[in-house]
């Protein structure tokens, strides 16, 4: 396939594109170059002769349409987004700029493009939106998400995704796009920016640092690793039907103490301090507003309809994550270097 993945020097985008490569798919990158995304996510891919990397933005009315045309695309795989809870409640705005209006762009540039497409490869087209499970809320002590869960969104972050999903059904439905939407658990493994709670509980723990943890630590999040997410977008890309709504999991809920708690555990074993338990470290802070207390997703139409499958569970994923992180000192100092410069 000929794929323009938006923000696919970040995090999850960059893992998709990887395994696209590893397909024999051809790849645009397209990506802004904000503080969480970095070329250097796609440094470690060996076979780059079928990549190609814009530094662009997605609410660019003029370069989406032209990339299109030059690559006649297959599908748009929409990774680009602002992310981070912490920075939606402080900064808002680039929110609404980038979740809401780069998605209107996407949409409005793309069903221009795919109206214009002969009749087999525009049966083939998809637009496949990235979203999350924390537009859903909080869920009680029992009971997961579902693609026919109610929206209802806490955060600044998780009401722009809302938005942003909101318009890629209604450009479905009224124009007859074919467009997917896709919402995700937690996800973890290599090259996450250390905002996030494992990296930083990684990097905080082996720097001598306090790990903070909001409040009693008992906020539950349903951890999926990158790469079984990404392997469920390319099943939601070639498989999944226009107009649906897929949801993928990790099937492993564990509370942000608990998490913190098995970081500690692995570091004392592979890289132990000199005396003590990394656990020592960790120190309870006050609790962020609108912070949701538990998401868990159920992605059993995901595995009915597309063969969704995982190959990591949590105890493999996050040693490995854990393991990756003590060994990728230049990734960790070149990304963090370029977020104190931009700041």
């Amino acid at each position: 396939m000929k794929l323009i993945v938006t923000g696919g020097a970040g995090f999850i985008g960059s893992a998709f594109v990887a395994q696209a490569l590893e397909r024999g798919d051809d790849v645009i990158v397209l990506d802004k170059f904000t503080y969480a995304g970095h070329r250097e996510n796609l440094d470690w891919i060996k076979d780059k002769s079928r990549l190609k990397i814009i530094a662009g933005d997605i609410c660019d009315g003029a370069l989406v349409p032209r990339l299109l045309r030059e690559q006649q695309s297959d599908a748009i795989v929409n990774f680009a987004a602002e992310s981070h809870v912490d920075n939606s409640i402080s900064s808002p705005g680039i929110f609404i700029k980038t979740n809401i209006e780069g998605t209107y762009n996407l949409l409005e540039t793309g069903q221009k493009y795919w109206s214009g497409l002969p009749g087999e490869k525009k049966g083939r087209f998809r637009f496949v939106q990235i979203s999350t499970d924390e537009v859903y809320g909080s869920l009680g002590s029992t009971g997961k998400f579902s693609e026919e869960s109610p929206v209802r969104p806490n955060s600044p972050y998780s009401a722009s995704k809302a938005a942003g999903d909101h318009l890629v059904r209604a450009w479905h439905e009224t124009y007859g796009f074919p467009a997917i939407v896709t919402n995700c658990s937690n996800n973890y493994g290599p090259r996450q920016f250390p905002e996030k709670l494992i990296p930083k509980t990684i990097l905080d723990a082996i720097a001598g640092k306090k790990i903070g943890i909001y409040g009693d630590g008992k906020n539950v999040r349903d951890w999926v690793h990158v790469a079984d997410h990404c392997a469920g977008v390319h099943l939601a890309v070639t498989r999944g039907k226009p107009g649906q709504t897929y949801c993928f999991g990790g099937n492993a809920e564990r509370s942000n103490i608990e998490t913190a708690n098995k970081i500690c555990e692995i570091l004392d074993e592979v890289r132990p301090r000199k005396a003590g338990s990394y656990k020592e470290q960790i120190t309870f802070i006050k609790d962020r507003p609108g912070h949701d207390r538990r998401y868990a997703i159920d992605d059993a139409k995901a595995v009915r309809e597309l063969g969704f499958k995982r190959k990591y569970n949590f105890e493999k994923g996050i040693r490995a994550t854990v393991e990756w992180y003590l060994e990728s000192r230049a990734w960790i100092d070149s990304v963090t270097h370029k977020e104190k410069v931009s700041a």
